[in-house]
């Protein structure tokens, strides 16, 4: 390290009252979207936001995707406003993602195809989704899948 680096250690003026520093991420919001305008509607509200980078509408999938420095909250926010439209910060995930995606709070009707609710936070999901791996060991050693697995069987 030269002079220069320990001299602006001392006037460094980047920390305290400064403006936070966002970094780039991906919201995936849920969204009703029926028809295209619509979708014109919600990609004209998220593009006209500071910081937004790329807005992708799946409509199928009730879907949008927003890549940019924003913050998850205020483009929720945002779409209720601008667009009167109910919208949430998308709940599902693909379903090989969740070691059991058929246990009970997981599996969702109201899910697109191939979607579960995630479960990695909710706390009002049962305990079999959010197994611990030495739980899964335990309960596949005694399936029917697994016949090598006990001679007993």
């Amino acid at each position: 390290m030269g002079v220069l680096d320990h001299v602006s250690e001392y006037f460094d003026c980047s920390h305290g009252d400064s403006k936070r520093h966002r970094t780039l991420q991906t919201v995936d919001v849920r969204v009703l979207i029926d028809c295209d305008g619509c979708e014109r509607k919600v990609r004209n509200a998220l593009e006209g936001m500071k910081g937004v980078r790329d807005v992708t509408i799946e409509p199928n999938a009730q879907k949008v995707t927003v890549v940019g420095y924003v913050e998850p909250n205020k483009v929720v926010a945002r779409i209720i406003h601008r667009t009167g439209k109910r919208a949430e910060l998308y709940p599902f995930v693909p379903y090989d993602v969740v070691a059991h995606p058929y246990a009970s709070g997981v599996y969702d009707n109201r899910a697109p195809i191939g979607y579960v609710r995630n479960t990695e936070y909710d706390p009002h999901v049962s305990r079999l989704a959010r197994a611990s791996s030495t739980e899964v060991r335990y309960t596949t050693a005694f399936s029917d899948d697994n016949a090598a697995a006990c001679v007993i069987m």
